[in-house]
């Protein structure tokens, strides 16, 4: 139930009870029923002031001084309660021919009334139930037409009026191109006459697609925010309810809306809920969700550009959404949004951290840089995180000691502090981060080494190798991929040289090294052996890291074997390059692991001092 839905059943409650109390008051002076034998008691007794003679109902009013002996206990108690004066009362008639001689014997005054059963029951009921309603009523319209039942097919879109969003485009950080793409439509709403002078139209629809936490929703709130229009919120989900034809009711509903309050901006975040590919459903045919997306469609051509009504949805499924949505006239503009770069996670650090009080030592570029392929969202939640390290233990700002922490938090998980770890196994894993370590210093396409920690994280994590990248890469080379494939094999290795055993804490490792061996080959086409051809099917999502549903092979058996054989010989040869590497590095893996056994943690400034002494020596 809504919020609006319980606060009128609240409302309704409270009027019926004020009905119900007033009922109380109004029949407070009133004496219970009597008995038909105290009525003609009190009456012989002439403590009746007077009697109404009703078809099966008497009324009068009592006499209430000394009448005890004449009714029972509880009458008599019940009269004391009302005090001294005069009560009306009521008894059932009975047939009793006597009556009316005892009450003019007693000099009674008495009449008669014919009484009305509908009447009777339009006071008790039918009038208060009018009251009731005709107060829900007026508590509906108060409260707008988005509450009840009968106002299911309304749009459920939530308004911001002008610059109620709360953001601008210097809330927006990072994603500078999507910016001066959806800056001609700020201009538009601002200044229409400059295009209609031209006699250009601003497109109908703009689709803001990219990867989750890139900045979709908030681009959108603050195209919005700088043109200063209303802008029109609402989910892809929203639409479709069990009703039939309810979805198709709301998108009509928004678009009038949206036309009575032109220029604005309609806004539909997860489009794909609503705009996925018709006949794409198991079960096939027209259903609500379809009815639903060709309402949209209708909508979107029956509309004209120059009202000043401009839609804009984000969706992180683009290669899901029906043709007809992406076609020009509709949504004929699309904005990618990629995951920011370095300058561009700099600057959205600077964003997010202007609420935080920062120590003088925080260095925002060198936090840009030890986080690659974070989204704007992961940033915040970053500068977030370190901002309550800091709090959590008495900071008064938040320095790069609190980032570090929440560095490793976000990447590695929650610090295990209470998972003991038998010697043995903690010293397999520092021999474990100390061959990565090595590995990757060797090698001149790896990124460099920044912390080594045995510190247990997250679910499984019992150490890992953090590496820094020092720029951000869009190509890889064939060379550079097999120096990380080495840097991945160097903690098994490093087990087999020192223990002469390996244990299962690589299966990650060699998971990673087979599929990038794999792909080498399957999709990059850098085998000598197969040549120049690719073998499988790239992932179907474009911005989701979801799983590739198993397909029947395009290629035939010995293809197949060939492609194991060579994955095999790639990881083979990896193999041997890091056993070499880590023999001659020896005492120096023996140096890095005795460190991390004794402080667990090994940042960059003390590995170049490991390396540096073992170079002097050497």
């Amino acid at each position: 139930m809504e919020r609006k839905q319980q606060l009128a059943f609240l409302l309704s409650m409270l009027v019926l009870f004020v009905i119900l109390v007033a009922q109380n008051f109004s029949m407070r002076g009133e004496l219970d029923r009597l008995p038909y034998g105290e009525f003609k008691a009190l009456v012989k007794a002439e403590k009746v002031k007077n009697v109404v003679l009703g078809e099966q109902v008497l009324w009068g009013t009592l006499l209430g001084e000394e009448v005890e002996g004449l009714v029972s206990k509880q009458t008599a108690e019940r009269l004391r309660q009302l005090g001294p004066g005069e009560h009306p009362f009521s008894t059932i008639r009975v047939n009793d021919p006597t009556l009316v001689q005892d009450l003019e014997a007693a000099k009674i005054p008495f009449s008669g009334v014919v009484e009305s059963k509908w009447f009777a029951t339009l006071l008790s009921w039918i009038l208060p139930a009018l009251i009731f309603v005709a107060i829900w009523q007026f508590v509906m319209r108060r409260m707008g037409g988005g509450a009840g039942l009968m106002a299911i097919g309304k749009s459920h879109a939530r308004i911001y009026m002008e610059k109620g969003t709360g953001v601008c485009f210097d809330d927006v950080a990072g994603i500078d191109e999507a910016k001066e793409e959806l800056m001609q439509v700020v201009e538009f709403l601002k200044a229409p006459e400059r295009y209609r002078k031209l006699g250009g139209k601003i497109p109908k629809g703009v689709l803001i697609v990219g990867a989750p936490g890139t900045g979709k929703t908030l681009l959108a709130k603050a195209v919005a925010g700088e043109a200063g229009v209303p802008f029109f919120s609402l989910s892809g989900s929203e639409f479709v309810e069990m009703f039939v034809g309810v979805g198709a009711a709301r998108i009509r509903d928004l678009f009038e809306q949206a036309a009575q309050k032109a220029p604005c901006i309609i806004f539909i975040d997860e489009l794909d809920a609503l705009g996925k590919a018709r006949g794409m459903g198991v079960m096939g045919g027209n259903d609500e969700r379809e009815q639903t997306l060709n309402q949209l469609l209708v909508q979107m051509d029956g509309f004209d550009t120059s009202s000043g009504v401009i839609i804009m949805a984000a969706t992180n499924r683009p290669e899901i959404l029906d043709p007809a949505l992406l076609r020009p006239g509709r949504f004929d503009r699309h904005v990618a949004i990629d995951r920011p770069d370095l300058p561009g996670r700099q600057q959205i650090l600077r964003v997010h951290s202007k609420a935080v009080t920062l120590a003088p030592g925080v260095d925002l570029a060198l936090i840009a840089a030890r986080t690659p392929g974070f989204a704007g969202a992961d940033l915040a939640n970053l500068v977030n995180e370190a901002a309550l390290h800091a709090a959590r233990i008495g900071k008064d700002a938040v320095d790069m000691q609190d980032f570090d922490e929440a560095i490793d938090r976000v990447i590695g998980g929650l610090e295990k502090k209470n998972r003991l770890i038998n010697p043995m196994e903690k010293q397999t894993v520092a021999y474990h981060e100390a061959g990565h370590a090595l590995v990757a210093e060797a090698r001149p396409n790896a990124d460099r080494v920044g912390k080594i920690s045995i510190v247990p994280r997250g679910i499984a994590a019992l150490g890992y190798t953090q590496q820094i990248p020092t720029e951000d890469r869009y190509l890889m080379k064939k060379s550079e991929l097999l120096d990380r494939i080495d840097v991945l094999l160097g903690g098994r290795v490093a087990e087999e040289i020192v223990f002469g055993d390996v244990s299962t804490g690589a299966q990650n490792d060699l998971q990673r090294a087979t599929d990038m061996a794999r792909h080498m080959i399957t999709h990059y086409g850098m085998s000598e052996t197969l040549g120049l051809a690719t073998f499988e099917e790239p992932r179907t999502s474009l911005f989701l890291n979801v799983p590739v549903p198993q397909q029947q092979a395009t290629y035939s058996e010995r293809t197949a074997q060939a492609i194991d054989d060579e994955t095999r010989k790639i990881l083979d040869d990896a193999h041997a390059r890091v056993v070499k590497t880590l023999e001659a590095s020896r005492g120096t893996l023996e140096v890095l692991a005795k460190l991390l056994l004794e402080k667990e943690v090994v940042d960059r400034a003390s590995l170049d001092e490991i390396l540096a002494d073992q170079s002097r020596q050497s």
